[in-house]
């Protein structure tokens, strides 16, 4: 998610501040082959597992180092350097087939089974695409943070669907039963990507582009955001290291925290495995939330 790469510690402290003080089992973790882990996505269709690796270059690096792996949902690593030239590779989704990456001003499309880039769309003005999400028409939605934009692509069209402040700089996207969500990371984004006031988690509907803040209070530099099946979310926030469950009503609990680079995750809703790419300290952990989210 970051523009540069920093080495850090991992300390999982695995608290609540608020509401939830049980330990999180850990349920597998790799590290080796790992370098900057950025999104981890499960295809429904295969059940393949997919991990955006940014490489070494850093966040904005176009040095053709970044790439994306093939993994099991248990933690096997498949294929690691599955389809490789992406320069700094982020958001994942899938549509029939397809999985869709973002990849700093273009979005990649790739043949699953064939493991093949078939596709590549150039966002010109694009400052720093981030994460991206699928709709069920094939529609392509990727945030474009740094310029507080979100893109749509559709039947070969590309278009600025959403912008401006109201949007606060939209980082995580998700696309959930006709609404778009949005992580924000916040306004007035500083050099060291810190902000001035910290993003909110955002609803918006598909069909008239209302808006409603579900989070009322700034929540974070908010970065993954996935459904809990129970119509709320787990969201991550990377700079504080943080996992949250926040609930359609906007409430909002502390799972996991860490030091930064808390990234975009996967979350299983039939076993409530939470599976967190850590970017700063090269790994991918699954948790087990079955008890922290009822």
């Amino acid at each position: 998610m970051y523009r540069f790469i920093i080495s850090s510690v991992l300390c999982v402290i695995a608290v609540n501040h608020a509401a939830w003080s049980e330990e999180i089992p850990v349920i597998w973790q790799i590290t080796e082959g790992l370098q900057a882990p950025e999104s981890a996505y499960v295809d429904h269709d295969s059940g393949i597992l997919f991990l955006s690796q940014i490489g070494e270059g850093g966040g904005d690096g176009k040095d053709g180092d970044g790439w994306i792996s093939k993994l099991s949902v248990q933690g096997e690593m498949l294929e690691n350097k599955w389809v490789e030239g992406f320069n700094s590779p982020k958001g994942l989704r899938s549509h029939e087939g397809t999985l869709w990456v973002s990849d700093i001003d273009r979005i990649v499309a790739i043949n699953i089974e064939a493991g093949e880039v078939i596709k590549e769309v150039p966002v010109p003005e694009a400052q720093f695409l981030n994460d991206l999400a699928t709709g069920p028409d094939g529609a392509v939605y990727v945030a474009d943070m740094l310029a507080s934009k979100v893109y749509k692509y559709h039947n070969d069209e590309l278009s600025v669907y959403l912008e401006g402040s109201l949007i606060e700089s939209p980082n995580g996207l998700l696309v959930s039963d006709g609404q778009l969500i949005l992580g924000a990371w916040g306004l007035n984004i500083q050099e060291d990507f810190s902000t001035q006031i910290l993003g909110r988690l955002i609803e918006i509907d598909m069909t008239t582009l209302k808006r409603r803040v579900i989070t009322t209070k700034p929540t974070g530099n908010l970065d993954g955001v996935e459904s809990d099946g129970l119509g709320g979310y787990t969201v991550t926030d990377w700079r504080a290291g943080k996992v949250f469950h926040i609930a359609g009503n906007g409430t909002t609990r502390t799972l996991l925290e860490f030091d930064m680079g808390a990234a975009d995750h996967a979350f299983l809703i039939d076993s409530k495995t939470l599976i967190l790419p850590h970017m700063m300290d090269n790994t991918l952990t699954a948790y087990d939330l079955s008890e922290a989210i009822k």
